[in-house]
């Protein structure tokens, strides 16, 4: 891999950071360079972005799932053969998995990676009060790692005027972002809308990538990525040989969160995903030994999902027949006997779970959690532990007790999880890398399907 990195960072959600960090993708790409990028935390929607509409590789980087040293090792992965690889920061930039620690935030991030770090300022409607706010960045940490700076919302004049005051301080003034509404991408109630929802979402970024290339100085900031020095990691982990097994995977606009880390540890163990859509497809894929039923929208397509009987019916003897079921979140949704709409309708589902599952008003149980398992004789052992992200505005009529997870900061706890015999369903995204011994045991238990 090349050594090349940089960090795209803020103060605060909201500063500009994910569409200028894709209109530099787009203009790097332009360039003829091939990008990895990376997304730090575990929001599926960003990498989404960057794979299907600008073309780059994106991947998540989190410093909850994983520790510094298993993170650089994912990192020096898929970064393999790219020439600049180019991390998205999460939050603010110190921002972690505490209202007051920096645990798991970028700038825990950027320190393992060695990386230098671009603070992305929203100065609208200020001037020489966002050198304040870089100014407090800069030394709110000895190594704050922050080498330079783009003003987002701002004009040519107030940035040249800026310009001086900002190396004053040590950092590059790396250019300003005009304000520019065309540029919104519009929020759902799970956050950024998918691209296959935006039919001129290329067009858009093409025009982003072209006015960063007048207002940003690109050739400084692939100069600061080559600063950074050579990165060491651990080997990639010995696993056990393990027979080959297909494994469905639900893969369509209802069902498409998946961590890239994820699927790669499958592949790792010998399985094959063979994708299928529970919406266009009537069954499963022949000869699967296993399902895997990932997070997305289901109920944005409830109705489809509900006519498409006979995948619902496939879906559900396969699991009661015995066959291994790895479900998350939406997936978890589709296994209820009802689901509701966007517009208050229920629909009839898969019928493994039986209840219902909802709509409410605000995120529930919002945030990462470390699960332990409460139970033997299923797909985990007692006491084995996983970390997790949780991220709904649904609930259900039986979210499972046989895992018991436990907020970062341990003041909040509660039972979640089905994880009896061949199933595991519940409301939590799993980060398999900081368990594969659960994957382990599941694709052993799916070999033993001839």
């Amino acid at each position: 891999m090349s050594e090349a990195r940089v960090v795209f960072a803020a103060p605060s959600s909201g500063s500009g950071k994910t569409m200028i960090t894709c209109g530099l993708l787009q203009a790097f790409k332009e360039r003829g360079l091939h990008v990895a990028s990376f997304k730090c935390g575990p929001d599926y929607i960003d990498p989404m972005f960057q794979e299907r509409v600008i073309g780059v590789r994106s991947g998540n980087l989190d410093l909850f799932f994983s520790d510094a040293a298993t993170m650089r090792r994912l990192f020096i992965r898929d970064a393999s053969g790219a020439d600049v690889s180019v991390v998205e920061g999460v939050m603010g930039y110190y921002d972690g998995n505490g209202v007051a620690t920096d645990e798991a935030s970028t700038y825990k991030v950027a320190a393992a990676l060695e990386a230098p770090v671009v603070l992305i300022i929203d100065a609208r409607g200020q001037s020489l009060s966002a050198l304040a706010t870089l100014e407090g960045f800069l030394n709110f940490r000895a190594d704050s790692r922050i080498k330079g700076v783009i003003l987002n919302r701002t004009t040519q004049n107030v940035f040249s005027q800026l310009k001086p005051e900002i190396e004053k301080l040590g950092v590059a003034a790396l250019g300003f972002v005009p304000k520019d509404d065309g540029m919104v991408v519009e929020s759902r109630h799970l956050g950024l809308v998918t691209p296959n929802e935006i039919t001129d979402l290329s067009e858009r970024l093409h025009a982003l990538a072209a006015k960063l290339s007048e207002t940003v100085d690109i050739d400084a900031i692939l100069a600061l990525a080559r600063s950074a020095g050579p990165l060491e990691a651990p080997p990639e982990p010995k696993f056990p040989k393990l027979p080959k097994t297909r494994i469905a995977a639900a893969k369509d606009e209802a069902f498409c969160f998946y961590y890239k880390d994820n699927l790669r540890l499958f592949e790792s163990l010998g399985a094959e995903l063979v994708w299928f859509s529970p919406i266009r497809d009537k069954s499963l894929p022949e000869g699967v030994q296993g399902i895997v039923l990932p997070g997305g929208y289901p109920e944005l397509y409830a109705s489809e999902l509900a006519e498409n009987a006979c995948m619902r019916e496939s879906v559900a003897a396969a699991i009661k027949g015995g066959m291994p079921c790895l479900a998350e979140c939406g997936g978890f949704m589709y296994l209820h006997r009802e689901l509701e709409d966007m517009e208050g309708v229920f629909h009839p589902m898969c019928g493994v779970i039986d209840a219902k599952a909802w709509r409410t008003s605000k995120l529930g149980r919002f945030g990462y959690v470390e699960l332990t398992a409460l139970t033997d004789g299923g797909l985990f052992n007692k006491g084995e532990k996983i970390k997790a992200h949780e991220f709904h505005y649904f609930e259900s009529g039986d979210c499972g007790e046989d895992l018991l997870a436990v907020k970062p900061t341990g003041t909040r706890s509660w039972k979640c999880i089905h994880a009896e015999g061949n199933l595991v369903a519940g409301f939590p995204h799993l980060f398999y890398e900081s368990d594969p011994d659960l994957i382990v045991r599941f694709l052993r238990r799916c070999a033993e399907r001839k």
